[in-house]
């Protein structure tokens, strides 16, 4: 899986046609429609299809039932995994998916994006014996989408009294509500956006989730009933965490990451560049992909599955040159090697120990001006030397961060402390020290808040 790196920069820049590009040049622009219709429907399609029946029989046969399986343990909603495929290899695909529901609400868009390869699967006693795992995405996907079809499997209990605020509707805050109505407690759920789903709404690449499975797993979690959601409420903005706690007898917050970092180059607020959340947001909201504008140059900052994500859709509506560029080493990326790859069979070139010093162009966009980097005991430094990438646009993908808290909140750095030192107050999720930025971690911390909040006002 090979990378560019300031070693290889001089062909690099025989592969861009020459010397840079100067202001005066025209910018070719960020425009939509660079594509044939019939190339965005291929392009966002279902980049990895649902198993048929047989298909999941085939793979279901190939688990070996461990006992003491490491896949559960390496999964961080703890599914008893060769349950489940025992259930789909016995024909109870039913029953495979409420043994995935049990403890992960969001199995079926979990079965979607979850890393597996750098999880379960790679844990896979298949996988090291053979290097080829148990397709366990692949069959969780299986169970989950059959079982959507039918009637909602979970009923609550009797009904407390209790009411229960959260805030944020992303996979920890569903995942608490959802327990929590489970449980008989009465659930609002107060979201600042337009609709509930979090970064499963509005931050996973298109071609992971189609046919709007986002809302579609959303309105089924709702069908247990006892929740509701208002959309449009802003912590801070449109109601305080004081208010919350006077009005609720508990209150979870599960808010994300509201906030993007700063590249700190100049030249940042210049046109053509943008964040890549927004642009997945965007792209994500937009049902015609082919009035979604893209440059022919693109460039991404960063290394993480958000990078990755925006440079393949870049690439996917007809960018003809997209870079993904990190500071450091190409083994310190979080994207995992699997999305590295897929960035790299989609077209993406990612050039690595480069850092962003400067933004240039006459009114727009031009030029990216990077420093090659190195990394040694006192960190990461700058060596020196210098290359510029022509771009019309700039992605950038640095990581989020929290916005202003109310006072009182306990921290874990610059995020909240999963103790939230507030009587009354849970929290979990990526607002939190303890949050990985997965989904499938959001939905397990959410569902223990649910657990230590049923427990606490039960007594």
């Amino acid at each position: 899986m090979a990378a560019f790196s300031h070693p290889q920069q001089r062909r690099l820049e025989q592969t861009e046609g020459g010397p840079a590009v100067t202001n005066s040049q025209l910018t070719p622009g960020i425009v939509p429609g660079r594509l044939p219709a019939e190339s965005y429907v291929r392009n966002f399609s279902d980049h990895a299809p649902p198993l048929d029946r047989h298909e999941a029989q085939v793979a279901a046969d190939r688990c070996y039932f461990c006992h003491d399986a490491p896949c559960i343990t390496a999964c961080p909603t703890s599914i008893d995994i060769p349950l489940f495929i025992r259930q789909i290899a016995t024909g109870t695909p039913d029953a495979a998916a409420r043994t995935i529901w049990d403890q992960n609400i969001l199995g079926g868009m979990c079965a979607r994006v979850c890393p597996t390869e750098t999880l379960c699967e790679q844990a896979c006693v298949r996988e090291t014996a053979e290097g080829k795992p148990v397709e366990i995405g692949r069959l969780q996907r299986f169970a989950t989408d059959h079982a959507m079809a039918g009637p909602h499997p979970y009923s609550r209990a009797s009904l407390t009294g209790k009411r229960v605020a959260v805030v944020g509707a992303g996979p920890a805050g569903l995942a608490c509500a959802h327990r929590l109505a489970m449980r008989g407690h009465d659930v609002v759920v107060l979201e600042r956006r337009e609709k509930p789903g979090g970064l499963n709404e509005y931050g996973i690449a298109s071609y992971k989730a189609v046919g709007d499975f986002a809302q579609a797993e959303v309105d089924w979690l709702l069908a247990i009933g006892g929740i509701e959601i208002r959309s449009g409420v802003e912590l801070g903005r449109d109601v305080t965490l004081e208010a919350l706690r006077a009005d609720y007898d508990a209150v979870f917050l599960g808010l994300g990451l509201a906030g993007v970092n700063a590249l700190n180059a100049a030249g940042e607020d210049l046109p053509g560049v943008q964040d890549a959340v927004d642009f997945i947001a965007g792209l994500r909201q937009q049902p015609d992909r082919a009035a979604i504008p893209v440059g022919r140059d693109v460039v991404v900052i960063g290394g993480g599955m958000t990078a990755v994500d925006a440079a393949v859709q870049a690439r996917l509506l007809g960018a003809e040159n997209v870079s993904i560029v990190y500071r450091r080493g190409q083994d310190r990326m979080s994207a995992s090697d699997y999305e590295q790859e897929h960035a790299q069979n989609a077209g993406v070139r990612i050039i690595c120990n480069a850092a962003p010093v400067a933004i240039h162009g006459n009114g727009a966009l031009r030029e990216v001006e990077f420093a090659y980097t190195v990394e040694g005991a006192g960190g990461l430094s700058q060596t020196g030397e210098t290359f510029r990438l022509k771009a019309d646009q700039l992605f950038k993908a640095i990581g989020q961060k929290l916005g202003a808290l109310p006072d009182g909140l306990s921290r874990d750095g610059s995020k909240i402390a999963a103790e939230t030192g507030l009587a009354g107050v849970w929290a979990g999720g990526d607002c939190t020290g303890g949050g990985e930025d997965l989904t499938v971690t959001a939905v397990a911390q959410g569902r223990d808040a649910a657990e230590a909040i049923h427990a606490s006002l039960m007594g």
